[in-house]
């Protein structure tokens, strides 16, 4: 069965958006990375893992596939890139009540039925789901229950105040799978649900 593997970069203090316009990211949608060669590497080693995105509306909306398209196109021979190539050739679904049909390339739009769609998702033949998205749509995947696996990029910086997307699940253990430390002062930890 395919597992859900929810990618989120965070502050130290855990949250994922700030409220507050601050460059906090070491690697935000543009071509000015401070990512490290070994984090590069260990984030593309994770995309050959996967053939399905799930996405919410508003990430769709807001340009994380055309972004990624362009960056495939504009560096289809950088190693650091090579994610970009496995997003436009992994099936993208995008989960909305809002959205009749999709205007993108290789993507479908399902129910906003979490649950029943990710379970649907999971019962496919393949790589994993990675899944993208917004405060609110990681909030609603996490509430449900319906991460396997968190992949958390800790950004070396502290917000003091924004968004989070563990308020709204209540309590829960997490056991973790692994933790790495990178030089750009990044720490990406792996978390599974406990029982």
């Amino acid at each position: 069965m395919k597992q859900l593997i929810l990618q989120m970069q965070m502050s130290v203090d855990g949250f994922v958006g700030a409220d507050e316009d601050h460059r906090w990211q070491l690697w935000e949608w543009g071509d000015d990375s401070a990512w490290d060669e070994d984090l590069k590497q260990d984030f593309n080693a994770v995309f050959k893992t996967i053939d399905t995105i799930l996405l919410s509306r508003k990430m769709a909306q807001e340009g994380y596939l055309a972004h990624w398209s362009n960056a495939a196109r504009k560096y289809p021979k950088d190693r650091s890139y090579a994610f970009a190539q496995r997003i436009v050739e992994a099936q993208k679904v995008v989960a909305s009540d809002k959205l009749e049909a999709s205007r993108w390339e290789r993507t479908r739009v399902v129910s906003g039925d979490l649950p029943r769609e990710v379970d649907a998702l999971k019962q496919g033949e393949g790589g994993n789901i990675a899944v993208f998205g917004g405060a609110g749509f990681a909030s609603a995947l996490i509430a449900a229950g319906l991460v396997d696996e968190f992949q958390l990029f800790i950004n070396p910086a502290v917000l003091g105040s924004g968004r989070r997307i563990f308020d709204k699940g209540g309590f829960g253990r997490l056991k973790l799978l692994g933790s790495k430390a990178y030089a750009s002062g990044m720490v990406v930890s792996r978390y599974a649900p406990a029982g």
